[in-house]
């Protein structure tokens, strides 16, 4: 098998398994205990948590665990809400995972005012109209992924953070793709809250955190027995978040050969563009993380390349892998101007540090095959870009 999907989850570091191992085996005390065998697990906590900010640069306070990027996404949009109920307006872009595009589409039907600022056809945000946005009144919280889950481009965090600031409209970030694939700060920038996810950088699943900026107001959206400084109740799940933990620390390290894994993505593409007549790149090219790799084969259909490079043992994806195994034009091409063929033709590759030369020289190979295939048996298909204003239409609420 060569694991070419990265973005969806990733292996489990073996440094983090066995970190993990005692937490699932003797040491069961729980962290809420009074006795000692209760407070063992709640010093491995907060060492995870330590390890955690250390990754993402802030303070270990500032730290709440979850159950996931999706758990901190609702989360942190809610409670935004929920501490200015005179505030209705919601703000994000039409690129978001659906992790946060659905919460403010729930919004959005529920009485809120909801705005969903445009990308151009290279996935970059419409700055203007972004601004725009958050310049009407009774915006309570903006909403921006930090990088997109299927083109991997990079959004302007720093000017849309810091337009929100200036119109005093709370500032979260999606940057469950971003921590521990590039470098990345809180304390620099004017964020109140951003998502992160354990299993995108070599951690167990079910596990993510929440960064809280300690100078903002916060209402819970779990409640009960006020685990978590009463910020998410719930016995906390130690052997994750130790695992969490270990696997930030060695997400920091590894950050150091980030370079090598934009190398091996980019060997990957120029291989598949000089076999794989008209295919080209979705998305940014060059502001993009190092690992991503989005894809598009004219003349091939999406769902039927996944189904030979699967029988040929790669694993890739044609998006978001959050999407119960449905296979759709992706939303986030579309999102880009292009039209509903391109986006059926277009599969994404996303390489880690454990991926290998070998692997990329043989999944050239089976992809020059299988797009052979389906050209001979597929008619070709559009792939012309539509107007962006169009697109919006059919995205937003």
């Amino acid at each position: 098998m060569i694991y070419l999907d990265n973005n969806a989850t990733t292996r489990v570091a073996p440094e983090v398994r066995e970190a993990m191992l005692p937490w699932l085996d003797d040491h069961y005390g729980n962290p809420s205990a009074g006795y000692r065998f209760g407070r063992e697990s709640r010093k491995a906590i907060d060492a995870a948590r330590e390890q955690v900010a250390a990754l993402i640069g802030s303070h270990p306070e500032e730290v709440v665990f979850t159950s996931g990027g999706t758990e901190s996404n609702n989360t942190a949009i809610r409670s935004a809400l929920a501490v200015r109920p005179d505030r209705k307006g919601v703000v994000t872009s039409t690129a978001e995972h659906s992790a946060v595009d659905e919460v403010v589409k729930e919004l959005g039907e529920s009485g809120y005012e909801t705005s969903f600022v445009g990308v151009d056809e290279d996935g970059a945000l419409d700055l203007d109209e972004w601004k725009n946005a958050l310049a009407k009144e009774g915006v309570a919280v903006a909403s921006l992924i930090w990088a997109n889950n299927e083109t991997g481009v990079l959004s302007a965090i720093a000017e849309a953070a810091r337009i929100a600031a200036e119109h005093d409209v709370y500032f979260h970030t999606d940057a469950v793709q971003a921590v521990g694939k590039i470098p990345l700060s809180v304390g620099e920038l004017p964020i109140h809250a951003l998502s992160l996810s354990g299993h995108k950088f070599h951690g167990p699943k079910g596990i993510g955190a929440l960064y809280l900026n300690r100078n903002s107001r916060f209402h819970p959206l779990i409640i009960g027995g006020g685990q978590e400084d009463e910020r998410r109740s719930g016995t906390e799940n130690v052997p994750a978040i130790v695992g969490m933990g270990v696997a930030a620390e060695l997400a920091k390290a590894a950050l150091e050969s980030a370079n090598e894994i934009r190398d091996l993505r980019d060997r990957f593409e120029k291989g598949v563009l000089e076999v794989i007549e008209g295919a080209e790149i979705n998305g940014d090219p060059v502001n993009r993380l190092p690992n991503t790799s989005n894809l598009y084969f004219p003349g091939v259909d999406g769902e039927g390349l996944l189904i030979l490079l699967d029988e040929a043992g790669i694993c890739c994806s044609p998006g978001s892998a959050c999407s119960t195994g449905a296979v759709k034009p992706s939303r986030i091409v579309r999102a880009m101007g292009h039209s509903s063929s391109r986006a059926r033709s277009s599969v994404r590759f996303s390489f880690s540090r454990f991926s290998t030369e070998d692997e990329v020289g043989a999944a050239i190979t089976a992809i020059r095959t299988a797009v052979g295939k389906l050209r001979v048996v597929m008619p070709s298909s559009s792939s012309r870009v539509v107007k962006s204003s169009a697109t919006r239409s059919t995205d937003t609420v």
